[in-house]
């Protein structure tokens, strides 16, 4: 069911608890209509939530269906895996090359959060940050300390190394942030939180706060190290 306001419905939770204690094909089938419910519901929820953003953001993803991603694990690979993921997760991809950063959602009974940033960022992208975090350590303190995004996201996460990378100083202001090979912000939510009828606005709300940080990327991102333009 998808609601024009894109709440979730609890009825979306309870059939994710019980696909996690009856996560195979049979069980699946037997209950398709109420996959197909909370399916629906996560598009209407989706759907809501691009139609805020869209007011301040340039999203290259056009609508709910186009975000979420499958509920069928690969097992490929991996068959020992069951056949099915046990929550709904959606990713927002803003216009690229000019908008760097994405957004993604994750809605699990327990388990809820949204995240924002860099996972895997590519080695010359990383390199372009680390030379930015070094020279404008004081605009990265500004930023990252900026009262919305710390009361909305709190400290910046990612997996770091253990000192420095190679070829950068040990000893510098910037040195904490210089390890990061992540750079990514989480935010959890209780169930009650997701199925409350503004979880849409405060999941926007979220993704606005990230801002000044993503257009600072944006700008590392898009321009070489005398400030000019990458994009031609």
């Amino acid at each position: 069911m998808s609601t024009p306001s894109g709440t979730i419905d609890r009825a979306t939770l309870r059939f994710l608890s019980d696909l996690k204690k009856n996560n195979d094909r049979d069980w699946f089938e037997a209950n398709r209509p109420r996959y197909q419910a909370a399916l629906g519901n996560m598009r209407g929820f989706a759907d809501a939530l691009i139609e805020r953003m869209k007011r301040h953001d340039k999203l290259a993803t056009a609508s709910g269906k186009d975000t979420l991603h499958r509920i069928y694990t690969n097992q490929r690979f991996h068959p020992e895996r069951p056949p099915y993921k046990e929550h709904f997760s959606g990713g927002l991809a803003r216009v690229k090359p000019a908008l760097r950063g994405g957004y993604y959602f994750h809605v699990q009974p327990g388990g809820s959060f949204i995240a924002c940033g860099f996972w895997a960022p590519e080695a010359e992208d990383l390199k372009r940050i680390r030379m930015d975090m070094l020279y404008e350590h004081e605009a990265w303190d500004k930023i990252l300390r900026g009262k919305a995004l710390r009361s909305h996201w709190g400290e910046l996460e990612g997996e770091q190394l253990k000192t420095a990378p190679q070829g950068f100083p040990k000893d510098h202001p910037a040195t904490p942030l210089l390890r990061y090979k992540q750079l990514y912000f989480s935010h959890s939510f209780t169930d009650k939180e997701v199925t409350a009828s503004g979880f849409a606005a405060e999941v926007d709300n979220c993704f606005r706060a990230i801002r000044p940080w993503f257009d600072h990327m944006s700008e590392v991102l898009t321009t070489d190290g005398d400030g000019e333009s990458l994009l031609g």
